[in-house]
């Protein structure tokens, strides 16, 4: 299985694709969807859906241009199923940056259950790690766990924006990532990767 970041956006979003020899999986589609179109093209596979570890305009921004493109179906979780047509509550409402406005993103054809799922022979776990936002989600692949806006290297998600909560968001890291093993790279929304290890060892808001 093959790894690639793209950062996307004003503010550096990084939209993953995840590919095998048979297909592509798109996570977090931030913004510059011509630009995700090209690295798929060069994998030489096609994408079989988008998945969304939450639905903040920063990582939604592309969804509709590759879902189209692509003809694949969206995934999220039910608790933010509805922010991806609300510029408010998926913030690109609020005038943040001068080229993103009042992202509307049509409904995705899938709600995330809280299970195993295999898509395009890729395997994967969907875990609950809200705080960063109240529907925030990870991938859990065989050998490394795509984390969103939930932990980055040395630090964590922002718990200042709408259903955020620092509590819930320490305790979704506790409980649903650093159970994994120390090896795991973990591969973050913003930022480098880093490690499960790295970070139940060395993050501040854990040491």
């Amino acid at each position: 299985m093959n790894i690639k970041r793209i950062m996307t956006g004003p503010i550096q979003e990084n939209c993953y694709l995840i590919s095998n020899e048979q297909a592509v999986l798109i996570i977090d589609p931030g913004e510059d969807a011509q630009k995700i179109i090209s690295e798929i093209t060069t994998i030489g596979q096609q994408p079989v859906a988008i998945l969304l570890t939450h639905t903040h305009y920063d990582h939604i921004g592309a969804v509709e241009e590759l879902r189209h493109h692509y003809q694949v179906p969206v995934y999220v979780s039910p608790l933010e199923q509805a922010w991806l047509g609300d510029p408010m509550m998926n913030l690109s409402g609020l005038g943040r940056h001068d080229d993103i406005n009042n992202i509307i993103v049509q409904p995705a054809e899938y709600e995330f259950e809280l299970k195993d799922y295999l898509l395009g022979n890729m395997r994967f776990t969907v875990v609950p790690t809200p705080g960063h936002s109240i529907g925030s989600v990870s991938f859990i692949f065989d050998d490394f766990v795509v984390s969103g806006d939930a932990l980055f290297r040395g630090s964590i998600g922002r718990t200042d924006l709408p259903t955020g909560n620092l509590e819930q968001l320490l305790t979704s890291i506790q409980t649903q990532l650093f159970p994994l093993p120390d090896e795991f790279p973990v591969y973050p929304g913003h930022g480098d990767a880093t490690t499960i290890e790295r970070e139940r060892n060395t993050n501040p808001f854990f040491n």
